[in-house]
């Protein structure tokens, strides 16, 4: 397996994740967190625990895929 394919497979596979992700999030009017807990609101913090660990997951995955990108932009610019 070349770079170029490895580079073009992790960005498929982050850029869905990365889309379930942002639609697992709480908007407004509740949203498909709910579903898995994320509508139990704390009393003490603005958001849950599975809010704050969607936010954190959604964030790692948004830097692996800035970070193909720009692998994938290196790698055309070597070619």
């Amino acid at each position: 397996m070349s770079v170029e394919s490895a580079l073009d497979i992790g960005l498929i596979v982050t850029s869905v994740l990365l889309i379930v992700l942002v639609l697992l999030h709480r908007g407004k009017g509740g949203g498909l967190s709910s579903l898995f807990g994320g509508g139990v609101q704390s009393s003490l913090s603005g958001s849950s625990v599975v809010e704050r660990n969607l936010d954190r997951l959604t964030i790692f995955v948004g830097l692996i895929w800035f970070i193909l990108i720009i692998g994938v932009g290196v790698n055309i610019k070597l070619s």
